[in-house]
């Protein structure tokens, strides 16, 4: 352990080294060349996923464990951003989050769902949220997203969902 400081109230920095075993992998979600593949895991092999979340650590973390997965992910973080992405790129799946500021993730899906042709079909859409209410997850399906997905999420519980709404069948 290491500890530093500038001095009285100019905050301290704090660095804790933890040993890794070869037995136990810190997130199993995350691809580790040494390890066996997890059967329990659906690989998300081409699935488009457009990633949205204003905050930027769970727009990282959600992308970078989806393309672990071999997701094809892009990032937006606002409706703004997502629109604009949305204009040249079509993903197989919306991963938005709900609560933004601003427009949030109803506005978001709203505005996707007018601007879809009735001949490209409906866009599979995950809420994500830290809210846990009945309300508001009967408010996010009755806004159309086809699932709602509670914070902090479990990694498989997301492959599951990303590969089903695409349209990929999971394990059981």
């Amino acid at each position: 352990m290491d500890a530093a400081s500038a001095g009285e109230g100019r905050g301290a920095t704090f660095s804790v080294m933890l040993p890794r075993t070869a037995s136990v992998r810190a997130d199993p979600a995350l691809p580790d060349a040494g390890a066996p593949a997890l059967p329990d895991m659906v690989a998300l092999d081409g699935i488009r996923v457009l990633v949205v979340d204003d905050e930027p650590d769970a727009r990282d973390l959600f992308s970078s464990v989806l393309a672990g997965r071999g997701a094809v992910v892009r990032n937006a973080g606002s409706v703004r951003e997502a629109l604009e992405i949305l204009e040249s790129w079509r993903p197989d799946v919306l991963l938005s989050d709900l609560m933004m500021p601003g427009q949030d993730g109803h506005a978001l899906l709203r505005e996707v769902r007018a601007r879809t042709r009735a001949d490209d079909g409906c866009m599979p859409a995950i809420a994500l949220t830290a809210a846990s209410t009945v309300a508001e997850r009967s408010r996010a399906l009755a806004a159309g997203f086809h699932m709602y997905i509670l914070k902090p999420v479990d990694p498989g519980d997301l492959f599951a969902a990303v590969a089903r709404l695409a349209g990929r069948t999971s394990p059981a």
